[in-house]
């Protein structure tokens, strides 16, 4: 996908959303271990990477999910993180997706010239369940940055952020159910308690899968085509968009970033009942839809 930036591949079990994690999964399936930590060769500099007539590869405006087969504030990539933090300092016209289940570690990886934060980080945790909400949204809360959001995923009980909400700080929830080996089911109900916090306080809330497992009605369905999950997210109808987010992106001299000179993604025909839309970078234009469609 090319939304995503994983610098460093690899990473250490921590909490209950681990336990199933589909990183270690998809590993096995390459004969690999998930426990391998390593700094990624060709993928490392992707933030600053330029075509033939040296222009970033990379659109001002895109936004990056980064790490997302590690986790950014590993104890294992700390000699690594200040080259990274050095390439998003650069690319200050894209916004970075930063994930985690570390927040206790966030303050002391920090670089020195953060201040109260960049503008174009959007700092997320993962709160898998209400043990991990009450321990990881306390410190997001804390932490200088400038955007914070909400990842519920894999969704593993129902999960009350109201109290959290109500800071006026969060900006966007997402949930989402597991996936692959052992998958543990998701509750629509959950999603739906989760959905009506955040549209109450205004906050954008994406139901981005089913998961393999999914409770509706009382009634479990297995559904393992990670498609089919994405097209039922999408038609239960429960992601809703709250107020938007603004970015203050800032281009190599320092200057704002105008609204028209930003990438805007564009979708395809199957991208329209996709659950993720409504926060995904877009196409990419790599050319496997027509290539499936040739297969089909």
């Amino acid at each position: 996908m090319h939304d995503i930036w994983n610098p460093w591949h690899g990473c250490v079990k921590c909490s209950e959303g681990c336990a199933h994690c589909y990183m270690y999964f998809l590993d096995r399936l390459r004969e690999q271990d998930g426990r391998r930590i390593y700094k990624t060769k060709a993928g490392f500099r992707k933030p600053v990477q330029q075509d033939r007539k040296g222009r970033y590869k990379i659109q001002s405006g895109e936004m990056i999910r980064v790490c997302m087969t590690s986790d950014f504030f590993l104890e294992e990539a700390d000699s690594w993180r200040e080259e990274a933090w050095d390439m998003m300092r650069e690319r200050s016209d894209v916004v970075f997706y930063l994930l985690t289940k570390r927040p206790e570690r966030v303050e002391r990886c920090l670089p020195r010239d953060w201040g109260t934060g960049w503008p174009n980080i959007f700092f997320n945790v993962t709160c898998e369940n209400q043990r991990r909400a009450d321990e990881r949204i306390p410190i997001l809360l804390e932490l200088p940055f400038h955007h914070k959001g909400i990842m519920c995923a894999p969704f593993l009980g129902p999960v009350n952020i109201r109290p959290y909400l109500a800071s006026g700080q969060i900006e966007r929830v997402k949930c989402g159910g597991e996936n692959y080996d052992g998958s543990r089911p998701c509750d629509f109900d959950w999603v739906k308690a989760l959905r009506q916090e955040c549209a109450d306080y205004h906050v954008t809330f994406c139901f981005i899968e089913t998961g393999t497992n999914f409770i509706k009605g009382g009634r479990l369905y297995r559904l393992p085509n990670k498609r089919v999950q994405s097209e039922m997210a999408y038609k239960s109808g429960v992601s809703f968009r709250g107020k938007p987010i603004h970015f203050d992106l800032r281009d190599a001299w320092g200057q704002p970033v105008p609204e028209e000179a930003r990438y805007v993604p564009h979708f395809r025909e199957r991208c329209q009942t996709c659950g993720s839309q409504i926060i995904c970078n877009g196409c990419s234009d790599c050319g496997k839809c027509e290539k499936a469609n040739q297969r089909g």
